[in-house]
């Protein structure tokens, strides 16, 4: 089964804000479309990676994106 992701041209106004909060850009990551399905997630999600990836963590962000892919990797995500 595969899930849909939510685009911003296709998502609500509440979604919109979160992904121009994530990226002014416009580049949004998969993991956070895929969540714009839900958008109580999505808002939950964004301030806990955001409290995980804060300056004021002692673990620094080289070993931080370590990390994250290594529990990519050990969960088969191709992303």
């Amino acid at each position: 089964m595969r899930i849909e992701l939510v685009s911003a041209e296709h998502a609500t106004p509440e979604v919109k804000r979160i992904f121009e909060s994530l990226s002014p850009d416009g580049k949004v990551a998969p993991i956070f479309q895929m969540l714009a399905h839900k958008p109580a997630i999505l808002r939950a999600y964004t301030q806990l990676t955001g409290a995980l990836w804060a300056d004021s963590s002692k673990l620094p962000a080289k070993l931080k994106d370590l990390a994250y892919l290594r529990a990519a990797i050990l969960n088969g995500c191709e992303y």
